[in-house]
């Protein structure tokens, strides 16, 4: 496959940034997209040039450190795939392709297509833990859990915190994201001690961080790789009302 390349590159986050153009030929469509990416940054410092920046770890659609927009979709075409998990059959030969880190005021972009996504960890920091007693891990049939309750929580833990909910999201939101985290915690018997505490402090550092509100778009689920439903966010809305009675 032969493609042309516009992609976004930024030395810094100080720099106003600017797309450039690449020709990458001789490509095979089974190859990814971050393989593709690989062999045009051989290219290029092979010409002396400087590479292309991209976060990337697992390559196996796990770990999220991938996310990218391309041709203006976070992760590309295709439905519930990570950008390393994206072929380039997706693609068609002498296809240009737009390539670009994610756009959210809480994502500054460190260089070309990295972003910082530490207000991911923010949110975490706000709640994301549960009472743990010291001593030998408890038997695992120690405190039963119904299977609904079993099969939801697993649901919403599957985020792999990529941010293609925020990229998505016409508002900037991390709803999605914090719902997950707040939902798969509250869902389970030992995430009820800080169940009012937890959803206050995750929303209120998804705030402070610079989100922007859910306006029930969908988008985030449209793109999510790992297909967090959008009830998870109705989940978070009815504990944080409580939360604030009780309060």
């Amino acid at each position: 496959m032969n493609l042309k390349l516009r992609v976004w590159r930024q030395t810094g986050p100080s720099d106003k940034g600017r797309m450039v153009t690449y020709d990458v030929t001789d490509i095979s469509p089974d190859a990814s997209f971050l393989e593709m990416l690989d062999v045009l940054n051989e290219r290029l410092i092979l010409a002396g040039e400087e590479p292309i920046a991209f976060d990337h770890d697992c390559r196996e659609g796990i770990c999220g450190m991938c996310g990218m927009m391309i041709n203006g979709v976070a992760h590309g075409p295709a439905r519930a795939t990570t950008t390393c998990q994206l072929h380039m059959r997706h693609f068609q030969d002498g296809e240009t392709i737009d390539v670009e880190p994610w756009r959210a005021a809480a994502f500054p972009v460190v260089k070309d297509l990295v972003v910082d996504r530490g207000a991911f960890d923010r949110i975490i920091q706000g709640g994301g833990y549960i009472s743990a007693p010291t001593g030998a891990a408890p038997d695992a049939h120690a405190t039963p859990v119904p299977k609904a309750d079993a099969d939801a929580a697993f649901e919403a833990a599957t985020c792999i915190g990529c941010g293609a909910c925020v990229a998505a999201c016409p508002n900037g939101s991390a709803m999605l994201f914090t719902a997950a985290k707040v939902g798969h915690l509250g869902l389970l018997p030992q995430g009820q001690p800080e169940r009012d505490t937890r959803v206050v402090g995750m929303l209120e550092a998804h705030d402070e961080a610079g989100f922007g509100g859910c306006t029930n778009t969908g988008e985030c689920t449209t793109v999510c790789p790992k297909g967090i439903p959008l009830t998870l966010i109705g989940r978070l809305n009815a504990d944080y009302r409580k939360a604030v009675t009780k309060r």
